[in-house]
């Protein structure tokens, strides 16, 4: 015979919570400047990557080319440098992070960013650790991958790194 138990508040709130909508897929794109110099879009006073969603059906690199237009072509992404995973409260937030090849400072200013109220500016890398804080540790996970190529997976603030195979071995 089966009985029914009651479960109390407390007993509900320790529950783990269940994904119940899909999760948000977006991409971040480092696009560095020379040796010392990464892109950055500055919107509202506030200094970001270049950031923008995944649509269904399209690939990270796909939505990269949607967030950041270069007329000249030359805007070119090598490879994927870590994959950012946050659990939210009611859904999973993914975000690709694409490395561009370097570029020089003129190409960088005529990038062309999603949203027409941003400016697209070029800064150099520690003066945007100093300046952005909150974004400070992806921003380091990143600049290391793409240094040692390896590939960073962060998951809920935690950080594992993964060799990805060379096309020699």
């Amino acid at each position: 015979m089966h009985t029914a138990t009651a479960t109390t508040p407390a007993q509900r709130r320790r529950a783990p919570y269940g994904n119940w909508r899909p999760p948000v897929v977006g991409v971040s794109l480092l696009v560095p400047v020379g040796a010392d110099c990464i892109t950055v879009v500055e919107l509202g006073g506030m200094l970001m990557l270049p950031v923008g969603g995944v649509c269904d059906g399209q690939t990270p690199e796909q939505a990269g080319h949607r967030v950041l237009t270069d007329p000249s072509g030359r805007l070119r992404f090598q490879r994927r440098v870590a994959v950012d995973t946050a659990q939210t409260r009611r859904r999973k937030v993914i975000t690709h992070i694409l490395a561009a090849a370097p570029m020089t400072h003129n190409t960088a200013t005529g990038l062309v960013y999603r949203d027409p109220r941003a400016t697209v500016r070029v800064m150099p890398t520690l003066h945007l650790f100093d300046q952005w804080p909150t974004g400070r540790a992806r921003l380091v996970v990143s600049l290391q991958a793409l240094a040692t190529g390896d590939t960073a997976d962060i998951e809920d603030g935690v950080v594992s790194t993964e060799l990805r195979p060379t096309l020699d071995a």
